[in-house]
């Protein structure tokens, strides 16, 4: 009985507990019986994944996704670990694999023209916010059209009508863009060459490269390789004493662009140009290897490296310069001597196996060498386009007569042509990327 009342009285605590914590009531009295409350709480939330990955084109800096050894990472104690960051690499995340491993599509191989037919290339990079494509041309002023009529016309109307540009307009922007094509992948190498001397070779070095800097934005350079006392950084104003040697012998310490224009003279166009050995004992020293430290480091600044040549086309350092070439120019005179010696190299060149080169190269004739005027200019160009891609005459001017510094502005009009057209014509023939 005693036992059964106390269970009763037991009950009835609990019962009257129960209502009292229900109505909210701090339970009074029985301290020894109070429920027992958790002191911690854990709740777990799933988050949503990223919305949004950097794109694969920009490359970032990351640790190489592997696990960490403790043994080697280090000592762990009282829940902290601490890891040698000397046992772990840093490697650039890398873009997938190529189309042609993979089967698929890379996002590199994607444009803007894909994404809007609906081509799913994931998300953007910055390159692709171009002022083409946000800027609308219909609003904020308009510029005026080129060309005499054309502007009457606009200015008459209070800039209602426009004609647009004259076709003379339209054709010089045409060839600007051509010269200004972006070429992408490292420099590209540009030999002017010929078997025979005295044919204006150096000139049509300089013309090639003024025309080439004063439309592209980029850096232009003409290295004098002649080995036999080259006159190349005489068609522009000196600025320097340093020649192809000095590059040479200081070349472990060009650190920059800096250092490296210490050794140029750089024309009004921007065309930068780089001296041969003025001493004739020092120039036969300037052999391939020289040839090739010159040209490693023109490489890292400039991106596109014109050679003049010298007339020795078996000497050492025309073959490192072949070795280079992106695309050549041939000189040829307008005499017959001069024209069997330029379609002679081309032989030589095919026989050596420089065919592609040879195919692509570009003929520059030269029209103010002696004896122009007798010969059938017309014969001499169907002989040459029966081996190479284009041929451009280049007239007669007297400040280029003269084998003196070459001031652009100063030439006459056909002559600035005639060279922009060599230079459209060799940036035409250029691949608009490399792989190196």
């Amino acid at each position: 009985m005693v036992a059964n009342r106390a269970q009763g009285d037991e009950s009835g605590v609990l019962d009257e507990r129960e209502r009292t914590i229900d109505d909210g009531l701090e339970p009074s009295g029985h301290d020894d019986l109070a429920v027992a409350i958790p002191a911690s709480l854990t709740i777990e939330v799933s988050l949503p994944a990223p919305v949004h990955e950097p794109p694969d084109d920009e490359s970032v800096v990351a640790l190489i996704d592997t696990g960490v050894d403790p043994a080697v990472a280090g000592v762990i104690e009282s829940g902290t670990s601490t890891i040698s960051l000397a046992d772990l690499s840093l490697a650039a995340v890398t873009t997938p694999a190529s189309p042609a491993d993979t089967g698929s599509v890379a996002v590199s191989d994607y444009s803007r023209r894909d994404r809007i037919a609906g081509v799913d290339m994931g998300p953007e990079s910055a390159a692709m916010l171009t002022a083409d494509r946000l800027i609308d041309p219909r609003r904020g002023p308009r510029s005026a059209p080129e060309g005499a009529w054309q502007r009457f016309v606009y200015r008459a109307t209070f800039a209602r009508v426009d004609l647009g540009d004259s076709a003379r307009v339209r054709a010089r922007k045409a060839l600007d863009a051509r010269i200004d094509a972006v070429l992408e992948g490292g420099a590209r190498f540009v030999p002017v060459l010929t078997r025979k001397g005295g044919v204006g070779k150096t000139t049509i070095t300089t013309l090639l490269g003024m025309a080439l800097a004063s439309v592209r934005e980029d850096r232009i350079i003409a290295i004098d390789a002649n080995p036999d006392r080259g006159t190349l950084s005489e068609r522009v104003t000196k600025q320097t004493r340093a020649t192809v040697r000095d590059v040479v012998n200081r070349a472990a310490s060009i650190q920059g662009f800096t250092d490296f224009t210490k050794l140029v003279s750089r024309d009004a166009t921007r065309l930068d140009i780089l001296a041969s050995d003025t001493d004739p004992m020092l120039s036969e020293a300037f052999d391939e290897n020289d040839y090739n430290v010159v040209a490693d480091l023109a490489a890292r600044f400039y991106s596109i490296v014109l050679t003049d040549c010298g007339t020795g086309i078996v000497h050492s350092v025309m073959r490192a310069t072949l070795r280079r070439a992106d695309s050549i120019v041939i000189v040829s005179g307008g005499s017959v001597d001069e024209a069997r010696l330029a379609s002679e190299t081309l032989t030589w060149l095919e026989a050596n196996g420089y065919g592609q080169l040879v195919r692509n190269a570009v003929v520059a004739i030269n029209t103010a060498t002696q004896g122009t005027n007798l010969v059938k200019l017309e014969e001499i160009e169907a002989h040459f386009a029966s081996r190479v891609r284009k041929i451009v005459r280049i007239p007669y001017d007297e400040q280029l007569a003269a084998g003196s510094v070459i001031h652009w502005n100063d030439l006459a009009p056909l002559t600035r042509q005639s060279a922009r057209e060599l230079a459209g014509l060799v940036i035409d023939g250029m691949p608009e990327r490399r792989d190196s």
